[in-house]
């Protein structure tokens, strides 16, 4: 898990919007984008223990390339997230952070962002 969070608000920023909605979206089929606390790492490593334990790497699937769990992952997180921006800033809350999940890496991968105006 990657926190993202300072790079896509520079993004808003560099928008100028003010009031708006943040797009970020990963055109991937084995990542994924969640919002979760950024002040202690052992959330995120709690958060990819238990996708583990619940969607493990080997569980005899039937897709071929070896990395079925990883999409499985990508799918139960969601690849995409709204977050509304106000005064040109993420309404993020006090301990919130945008992450970019890898569930099949390491890979070149693109996270993709899009700010709208109310």
């Amino acid at each position: 898990m990657v926190d993202i969070s300072q790079g896509v608000q520079r993004l808003v920023a560099e928008s100028g919007i003010r009031s708006g909605i943040c797009y970020v979206y990963v055109p991937h089929t084995t990542a994924g984008i969640t919002i979760n606390e950024n002040s202690d790492p052992n959330v995120g490593r709690d958060l990819l223990k238990e996708l583990n334990r619940i969607i493990p790497f080997d569980d005899n699937y039937g897709h071929t390339e070896g990395n079925s769990a990883a999409h499985i992952k990508s799918t139960v997180v969601g690849m995409s997230k709204a977050i509304m921006v106000e005064d040109g800033r993420l309404t993020l809350g006090t301990w919130q952070a945008v992450f970019f999940c890898e569930f099949d890496g390491p890979r070149d991968r693109r996270v993709m962002v899009k700010v709208m105006a109310d």
